[in-house]
């Protein structure tokens, strides 16, 4: 497990990623991004767009393709602190049949250390993938 962590007066990150051992990243090729329950599709979007750029085959359809090598799922939470942020961001790889969690990953960033939405997916996904790597 990956974990950063930085504290100075109210700033708060946290950065953390978990990889089943079994999980093997790699080797999924076509993915389907969840859309949370009312939420927009703002986050489904920037998920699906990240990981079409690492190479994968994305369906962001609330129907799936045929064959699914695995479902995206995310949690947002946001906070208003002047302007609206994006404060905490999960993302969870699941296996498509059972819905067994293969890899999970968390940001947290308070308003003084705010990164956008984009940046909040990039860190987060590219943590999930880092940590499948250190599990082979």
């Amino acid at each position: 497990m990956a974990v950063s962590v930085f504290a100075s007066g109210c700033a708060v990150n946290r950065a953390t990623a978990t990889a089943d051992p079994s999980a093997n990243l790699d080797k999924l090729r076509v993915v389907q991004v969840r859309k949370l329950e009312g939420e927009d599709g703002t986050i489904q979007k920037l998920i699906a767009s990240n990981l079409r750029k690492r190479g994968y085959e994305v369906s962001e359809d609330a129907k799936p393709p045929e064959k699914v090598d695995a479902v995206v799922t995310y949690v947002d939470k946001w906070m208003w602190d002047i302007t609206m942020y994006l404060i905490e961001l999960t993302v969870t790889v699941r296996e498509p049949k059972s819905d067994f969690p293969l890899a999970t990953g968390n940001s947290l960033h308070s308003s003084l250390t705010r990164l956008s939405p984009t940046e909040m997916v990039d860190e987060v996904v590219g943590n999930i993938f880092k940590e499948s790597e250190k599990s082979k």
